[in-house]
Parts: C-alpha cells; sequence; structure tokens
C-alpha cells in the first residue's frame, strides 16, 4: 500500500509540473477575442507597483515582452533570473518588459516576493483580472512577444531560458 501511495504522490507531482501553475478556472475567452499571433495585441491597462498606469498601446515603437506569472508559480520563480538578466540586456534599447502579476494579494504579496527573494522585476498588477481574460491566460506563466508596430508575433506557455543567446537575438531582430 505504500508502494502504491508513493508511486501516485510521484505521478501527481509530475502531473503538476508539466501542466505549469494554473490560474483561476474560469473558462477562456472564446477564440474570436483571444489574443492571436500575427494580429494586433489587444489594449490592455495595467498598473505597476506604485500605482503608476500603464497603457500597452503607449509602448508603439518597443519591442515588448508581455509576461503573465505569480509569485506562488514554481515555474514563474525558476524563470525570474533569466527574465532579469534578459531585462539588464536590453537596457537602453527599445525594449520593455511588463511582468503583470495574477497574484491575489496584490502588491503587498509581490513585494513581500521580492524582498524575500531577492529577486525583482518590472512588475505591474492587474487587479480586475481583465489583461489575463484579455489575452486568454490559461496558466502562468505565459508570455507575449509584442512588435514594434504592435503586432503579437509570438506565445510562449511555460518558462523559457530567457537569457539565451538565441532569444535576444530573436528580439534584437524585432527591433530592426
Amino acid at each position: 500500500m505504500k508502494k502504491l501511495s508513493y508511486y501516485f504522490l510521484v505521478f501527481s507531482a509530475a502531473v503538476l509540473i508539466v501542466a505549469g501553475c494554473s490560474t483561476k478556472k474560469e473558462p477562456a475567452q472564446s477564440a474570436a477575442t483571444e489574443a492571436k499571433e500575427m494580429s494586433p495585441a489587444p489594449e490592455v491597462n495595467v498598473n505597476s507597483l506604485k500605482n503608476v498606469p500603464l497603457k500597452l498601446s503607449d509602448l508603439k515603437g518597443k519591442v515588448v515582452l508581455l509576461n503573465f506569472w505569480a509569485t506562488w508559480c514554481p515555474p514563474c520563480r525558476e524563470e525570474i533570473p533569466s527574465l532579469m538578466k534578459l531585462n539588464s540586456s536590453m537596457a537602453g534599447k527599445n525594449f520593455q518588459m511588463v511582468a503583470v502579476s495574477v497574484d491575489e494579494g496584490g502588491v503587498p504579496a509581490i513585494e513581500s516576493f521580492f524582498k524575500e527573494s531577492g529577486l525583482s522585476l518590472p512588475a505591474y498588477i492587474d487587479p480586475d483580472g481583465t489583461a489575463a481574460k484579455t489575452y486568454g491566460i490559461t496558466g502562468v506563466p505565459e508570455t507575449f512577444i509584442i512588435d514594434k508596430n504592435g503586432v503579437l508575433v509570438k506565445k510562449v506557455v511555460g518558462p523559457l531560458a530567457w537569457d539565451s543567446n538565441e532569444t535576444i537575438s530573436y528580439l534584437e531582430g524585432l527591433m530592426k
């Protein structure tokens, strides 16, 4: 019986890791309104941790990495160091990272996580979940790459090594 319980536990853990971190069990938006690759990026409004509003369309002319994440999500925590390195390597370029937290605890939860972990991102909040719904996210992390013309060119589900040479070259190519 103990052996069966052990195998069930290992199987369950594997399923959770593969599935990533799901968000609330709300149905995803219909395909007609969900963000699609090679289409104009849907408009969203989010707020910085200091409550400064950011409108996605105001970033036109820059390549935008729009990342949905949460402090409680292991795959999100795994990719944060590479996001930090990417953001640092893109400093001074026509690039903007917008890391939208889906944490229900809001700003205090995010600030506490950053303080305890020593990590940091250009974090924003989506208090009513409108941005996450607009992009049709089904879990975190999910990332959307938007080119300088405001076109959503790539959707990435799950964590990625954002600081890889290939990824940096791809993003730099979008700036040309």
